[in-house]
């Protein structure tokens, strides 16, 4: 067993499982909780990851396989995607797989699904392939409000990660998620998107 990433809702590790390479992910106690308080948030939040990457890839999206899940220590086994994260290619190839990016979050959104974490190393190209991971802070909703924090997020995270490409990779995520939602909901979600900007939660991006 290999600690690849501790992170703060859960760590993550590379284990063997039944002869297949494979990720453990176990969440982790919060101390400052109610222990049984705690336990119980835990496993509501591990039972609602596994469910939604069940649920995400009935809609066609490419997402580990689920193989164990264990409430005892509120921890899942899943496949691993021995891929690389979109974070880590080459500008060129980020600006290409952007489109195909904002077409899997477009796909998310419109069955009603937020992610609530896009980075570009929560998505992983194996195989001409790209998959989507880590669905620890994903919920079900349909609330406009909602879609537009996950877009918010993936732009910024485009803007501080990817600054060079980030107007090019930007454009093409939007070519693919509006190919997706269609023209009304991209329009709302968008100008939802500036809205958030404009209050000035966050740095204005260009």
């Amino acid at each position: 067993m290999k600690l690849i990433k501790k992170g703060a809702e859960a760590d993550i590790y590379q284990i063997t499982w039944q002869d297949f390479r494979a990720i453990l992910k176990i969440r982790k106690t919060k101390n400052y909780r109610n222990p049984s308080l705690d336990s119980k948030i835990r496993k509501q939040r591990t039972i609602k990851e596994s469910q939604i990457i069940s649920q995400v890839k009935s809609f066609g999206i490419p997402t580990p396989l689920v193989y164990f899940v264990n409430l005892e220590n509120s921890s899942i086994i899943m496949q691993e995607i021995p891929g690389k994260p979109i974070h880590d290619l080459s500008e060129s190839k980020i600006i290409h797989l952007s489109k195909i990016i904002g077409k899997l979050v477009g796909m998310l959104h419109k069955n009603g699904i937020m992610h609530g974490d896009l980075t570009t190393s929560n998505f992983i190209l194996y195989k001409n392939t790209v998959y989507v991971i880590d669905f620890g802070l994903s919920q079900n909703t349909i609330k406009p409000e909602d879609h537009a924090v996950d877009l918010r997020l993936i732009k910024e995270i485009l803007n501080s990660a990817h600054a060079k490409i980030m107007e090019s990779a930007w454009k093409n995520f939007l070519l693919g998620y509006k190919s997706i939602v269609g023209s009304a909901n991209y329009v709302k979600i968008t100008k939802l998107v500036s809205d958030i900007e404009s209050r000035g939660r966050y740095a204005q991006v260009v």
